[in-house]
């Protein structure tokens, strides 16, 4: 017998499940216990266990057989792709990459995340004289090496960091000699310092400073990053980018939202 999402009663029971979708998406790979899910919401575990059945049953949610935890289903990514011509990371960070670059003088750059790697999607160049080589967008380079990778890393759930250091590990001496040893210090240097800074790894003779883009609900949605050459991104060039950084990831996490 089919479980509609109307079984947990009018509005409440949709706000209810938005609020269990989220936490599933921030969870997206190692997914979520229903005893996890439950006291994160606030909610009883049969209240919690009849709103997941709803969920599972109209396809929004599915429950690994195995394990019993619980990840997105299907249908989330089916409306995911009805919307996304109306939400094209790309073309909306533009605006707020180009007064990026035009502020601080040099390279802006966009990052998401595909699988284990970072994916360059969009850049501005500044106009400071010594510009860094031009990394084309598409490219592509394991989380962790790139100051766009590093804030991505840093800002996932301690286990699935984990799991894709451990993925990423085998590649990572490409890299000026980084190993996962490396990746691990610089993810807690990140989330200590609340910003991403790498040098001479991605590109070599380059340094960049990153910040995650969450969405209103507080989904890791990209990174935006700032690189210049070495000799120019010392200690007070990153407290003076740093400010404008910040406005401009929030400017394109307040992009979908409007």
């Amino acid at each position: 017998m089919s479980v509609a999402i109307e079984t947990v009663n009018g509005a409440q029971g949709i706000t209810r499940a938005i609020q269990v979708l989220k936490l599933l998406a921030r969870e997206a790979d190692a997914g979520m216990r229903l005893v996890d899910v439950a006291d994160a919401a606030g909610l009883a575990r049969p209240t919690m266990h009849r709103l997941l059945r709803a969920l599972v049953s109209q396809g929004m949610a599915v429950q690994d057989p195995a394990t019993r935890r619980y990840r997105l289903g299907t249908l989330v990514f089916e409306l995911g792709l009805a919307a996304a011509h109306r939400f094209n990371l790309r073309d909306l960070s533009l605006s707020a990459l180009t007064r990026l670059a035009v502020e601080t003088g040099d390279t802006s750059f966009l990052f998401v995340r595909s699988g284990n790697d970072t994916v360059c999607i969009n850049r501005v160049q500044g106009g400071y004289p010594i510009q860094t080589p031009a990394l084309p967008m598409g490219s592509r380079q394991p989380l962790g090496v790139s100051a766009g990778g590093l804030a991505l890393l840093a800002n996932l759930p301690p286990a699935e960091q984990e799991n894709v250091i451990d993925a990423i590990a085998p590649r990572l001496g490409a890299y000026g000699d980084l190993d996962a040893r490396d990746v691990r210090a610089h993810c807690a240097q990140a989330a200590k310092a609340g910003y991403a800074l790498i040098a001479n790894r991605a590109v070599p003779g380059i340094s960049a400073v990153g910040l995650p883009v969450h969405s209103d609900s507080g989904l890791l949605l990209a990174a935006v990053t700032v690189a210049t050459t070495h000799s120019r991104m010392t200690d007070a060039r990153v407290r003076e980018v740093l400010p404008v950084l910040r406005r401009a990831a929030r400017e394109i996490g307040e992009l979908l939202r409007q």
